[in-house]
């Protein structure tokens, strides 16, 4: 009977294969996310921190996943339900260290790279938020929030008993005294992160920072590329903002030094600059310290310098002051002769090599999007997303990316993206202005389609070759819209004097650009239908949405603001970061206060008739949800179609899986509503 069944399957006709379908939010917060990754000293192992989403949970599921030099053996390392980040690999290779809150608290923790249990490393009564181990693997250095007023030695231990008083009083307000008192998402409760170190093999944690009412690594995005270990041990090389009550409106960063011995208070190294000076990497020989530094104190989107600093003498030189872009990243090659860097570059963020000799610059790898690098011997790895799809390891062999991984292949194998295409323009003064048009998946040329204008934030932003997991332009693609974005003058990669030009001038030069991009988009693309136009954007893209009702309200069907204000002057005294609204707008109002009314959307209301869709998170305090209720407050009393969106529990950004889903629906039955054909 055997035969018969075979020749019988054999002659069936073969399944086939299922259609392609277009992409959807459901796809994108499913995706699972390359967050970071490090490779061993050998380059024959590569562990990586990838995102998951449990849906049903609200949350982002983080583990560790290893994979070989040549791309086999992708599999996970860590399936625990609490997230593990960060790793990196002991300086034999034989084993990774990571952050997870296995316990009541995030702590540091070591696996043996062949398998077994995790070991916790730190044992510290509070979270651990970022580490680094010394060169010869024996001591670690790991950041903790403690009291910097604490009177004991110990202010791990003093941190905790305050705390556990604290929990047990009734009385519920706080008391401040200087600004800065709440910051992005979070109210401060005194404590500073401050850098700790402690033998690997266990022993107390020596707080290197005792008394500093400063940061480090700087909140709230800074992490262990802000502090490094030198060649011996023997110091901490760290950035902070020690400007006491000037917090909030400085950007001074400066790089201190200080013994990992603890018998010497940190000293500051940057003594001279009054702007940012961050990231320290030394050399492998540990003969020279790398950083990045701005020179125009109060601007945190200066151009970034890369400067060279022998060490310990302290001689500077400036390798990078010919090159009009801004590095990132900063990473040695293992013969200490080039500097690898990702940078901002005409839309994308390409990866280039930097002669530490001549400061030559050449570009290793130019389309898309280099989110991370890393060196290990010859080899050069990084993570690499693009609008075509999102991020991936690649190995630089050969001159050429070779792709290692492909953990989204499964989830992305019948769906299928549109096609992205960048153009140019002159612009204001023109200037060449660039920006992207993102076509539907089912794009046919001889139809009309409704248009997605997509503005960035920032201002000082890029909507380039990149995936994004809030902003994609393949969400519009995915449901018939044509995506059109322009990085008008303010945004980055395009030189500093670009950048610059937005200041004291945010519904001038960009709007313009905006005007001029549409139109030209318009007569390059005859697919376009200016007849069923929505505009987009959020944060400062908001702020631009909400001049845009009342300076440039044709032919726009509908807009939608995300995050926008609506008085630059109140704005002012209800954000945090001082140092951004003063640059801005070239003062306080009180000095300048022409500079925040010359484009304030408040002034306007009066010639707003757009239908609007306002959104808004209640955890933002970077720009305060008071600007979007007033905002919906002046469309509903001008009876103007409009709805309010609003966020609890969400920040300046919406990050819960089932809030996003939550996003994309209402605004794409926003833009369908009042772009469907009559």
């Amino acid at each position: 009977m055997l035969l018969p069944i075979l020749l019988a399957l054999a002659a069936a006709p073969a399944a086939a294969p299922a259609k392609a379908r277009p992409y959807t939010v459901q796809d994108q917060v499913n995706l699972r996310r390359l967050l970071g990754f490090t490779v061993s000293p050998d380059g024959n192992h590569v562990v990586l921190t990838v995102r998951a989403t449990d849906y049903e949970a609200n949350k982002g599921k983080i583990d560790l996943w290893h994979v070989r030099k040549d791309g086999t053996d992708l599999r996970p390392l860590t399936s625990h339900p609490a997230p593990d980040t960060d790793p990196l690999f002991a300086p034999d290779g034989k084993s990774v260290y990571f952050l997870s809150a296995r316990g009541e608290t995030s702590q540091v923790f070591n696996l043996p790279l062949e398998g077994g249990e995790p070991a916790a490393v730190t044992r510290a009564p509070v979270d651990v938020s970022a580490f680094l181990l010394s060169a010869d693997g024996k001591t670690i250095a790991f950041a903790a929030d403690v009291f910097p007023d604490c009177k004991e030695a110990d202010t791990l231990a003093c941190t905790e008993k305050r705390l556990a008083e604290q929990a047990k009083s009734k009385a519920t307000g706080k008391i401040y005294e200087q600004l800065m008192f709440r910051h992005w998402d979070t109210w401060k409760d005194g404590r500073r992160s401050h850098l700790f170190v402690q033998a690997v093999a266990g022993g107390p944690a020596k707080d290197l920072m005792p008394k500093l009412a400063a940061d480090a690594p700087v909140k709230p995005f800074g992490g262990s590329e802000q502090f490094a270990f030198s060649a011996d041990g023997k110091q901490l090389v760290f950035t902070a903002r020690d400007v006491g009550r000037e917090e909030a409106w400085s950007t001074d960063l400066d790089l201190f030094s200080v013994p990992t011995d603890g018998s010497a208070a940190p000293k500051k190294l940057t003594t001279t600059n009054r702007a940012t000076d961050t990231n320290p990497a030394f050399s492998p020989d540990g003969k020279t310290l790398a950083y990045l530094a701005m020179a125009r104190a109060g601007y945190e989107a200066d151009k970034l310098t890369i400067v060279l600093r022998s060490w310990p003498d302290g001689k500077e030189r400036r390798l990078t002051d010919g090159w009009d872009r801004s590095p990132d990243s900063l990473q040695w090659s293992a013969d200490g002769k080039t500097l690898y860097v990702n940078a901002w570059d005409v839309g994308q963020l390409s990866l280039f090599a930097i002669d530490v000799a001549s400061g030559k610059v050449s570009t290793v790898v130019g389309p898309g999007h280099v989110s991370s690098l890393s060196v290990a011997g010859a080899d050069l790895f990084f993570a690499q997303d693009s609008l075509n799809g999102p991020s991936d390891l690649y190995l630089l062999e050969g001159g050429k990316p070779k792709q290692l991984t492909k953990l989204n292949e499964a989830a992305m194998k019948n769906v299928k993206l549109g096609s992205a295409e960048q153009f140019s323009f002159p612009g204001w003064n023109g200037d060449k202005v660039y920006g992207y048009v993102v076509k539907p998946a089912d794009f046919d040329p001889k139809k009309k389609y409704p248009i997605a204008f997509l503005i960035h934030g920032g201002p000082q932003g890029s909507f380039g070759n990149a995936w994004h997991y809030r902003w994609n332009p393949q969400s519009y693609a995915g449901r018939g819209y044509v995506a059109v974005s322009v990085d008008f003058h303010g945004s980055i990669g395009y030189g500093q004097a670009f950048t610059d030009a937005i200041r004291s001038d945010w519904g001038g030069k960009p709007l313009e650009d905006l005007q001029k991009g549409f139109a030209a988009a318009l007569e390059k693309y005859p697919f376009l239908d200016k007849s069923r136009a929505c505009a987009l954007g959020a944060s400062y893209g908001g702020f631009m949405i909400n001049w845009m009702a009342g300076m440039w309200n044709e032919p726009w069907k509908c807009f939608i603001t995300h995050d926008g204000n609506l008085d630059e002057t109140f704005a002012y005294y209800a954000t945090e970061e001082l140092w951004f609204p003063e640059w801005e707008h070239g003062g306080t109002p009180r000095d300048q206060h022409m500079g925040f009314a010359k484009h304030n959307p408040i002034d306007h209301v009066a010639k707003w008739k757009v239908p609007t869709l306002v959104v808004h998170g209640g955890k933002d305090y970077r720009v305060v949800d008071i600007e979007g209720l007033a905002t919906f407050t002046a469309l509903q009393r001008r009876g103007i179609p409009s709805k309010l969106l609003y966020f609890p529990d969400e920040n300046h950004w919406v990050l819960k899986p089932q809030n996003s889903v939550l996003w994309h629906d209402t605004v794409l039955g926003w833009m369908d509503q009042w772009t469907a054909k009559k």
